[in-house]
């Protein structure tokens, strides 16, 4: 059984996540199948794509799923984790992709919807960030995803607590782009794309470029960036990281020692 849906209504495609035994958690499988999705609509030029949930979903998604990282000894973000790589997709999709937020969002998928060009939600929303409570070593280009969107003090205040914002909070402070009443979520959303449709194809791939590329242009030297990775490779061979998974799975609280 596939894990999203996929259709078109009037050239804009619609990729819906349904695992909600999982709570739409972001597996190597449901990647896969949204990649696909957006291979697919990119072959047909679809000028737009809506990112959502199934209709009735609590969770809009529970982030990375935790049953496949790895234990110890490897950096569980790496480049070609499946959770970089749709990131990736999302950020060159031809057109903007809208994120359209019934739910809770957490962790991986929170770092997803920063990716989507714009994030449409209605009261149900929430979002946390929370590698801290895995034991995580956010990657560079994850906690870059933040600081693009968000003051400073706001992005770290979301990854040091792992706290849940409200859709009222998120609103305010830039993380969704407008906040609708749940009857009206989807329809709102199609009334952007085809706003958007309206205007010069063309023109919106060359700036959503633009802005992709700027978006990165943040020069590192190479000493900094080794000692990003080692310290991030200090926490992914912790006792930390391996006591978080470890109580995930046994589902009870982690006990940190900080080694």
């Amino acid at each position: 059984m596939a894990l999203v849906q996929k259709e078109i209504q009037n050239n804009i495609g619609i990729i819906t996540l349904d695992n909600p035994k999982k709570l739409n958690a972001l597996s190597s499988e449901m990647v896969s199948d949204i990649i696909e999705a957006l291979d697919d609509f990119s072959a047909q030029k679809l000028p737009v794509v809506i990112l959502k949930a199934a209709v009735g979903a609590k969770v809009w998604s529970a982030g990375h799923d935790v049953k496949e990282l790895p234990r110890k000894m490897r950096d569980p973000l790496s480049y070609y984790d499946s959770l970089e790589r749709l990131l990736r997709a999302i950020e060159k999709y031809l057109g903007p992709v809208i994120a359209v937020v019934h739910g809770s969002v957490w962790g991986g998928a929170c770092d997803l919807t920063m990716t989507c060009d714009m994030v449409i939600a209605d009261d149900t929303a929430s979002f946390a960030m929370t590698p801290a409570k895995m034991g995580v070593p956010y990657n560079l280009t994850g906690v870059l995803h933040f600081m693009n969107r968000l003051p400073l003090n706001i992005a770290k205040e979301m990854f040091f607590t792992a706290s849940p914002l409200p859709a009222k909070r998120a609103l305010e402070i830039g993380i969704i782009n407008h906040l609708v009443p749940e009857t009206e979520l989807f329809d709102f959303a199609l009334n952007i794309a085809k706003t958007i449709m309206s205007r010069s194809q063309l023109s919106v791939e060359v700036i959503k470029e633009q802005f992709r590329i700027l978006s990165k242009a943040f020069p590192i030297s190479p000493a900094d960036f080794e000692r990003v990775q080692g310290l991030r490779r200090k926490v992914y061979d912790s006792h930390d990281y391996e006591e978080a998974i470890t109580a995930f799975l046994e589902k009870r609280p982690p006990k940190f020692n900080g080694k």
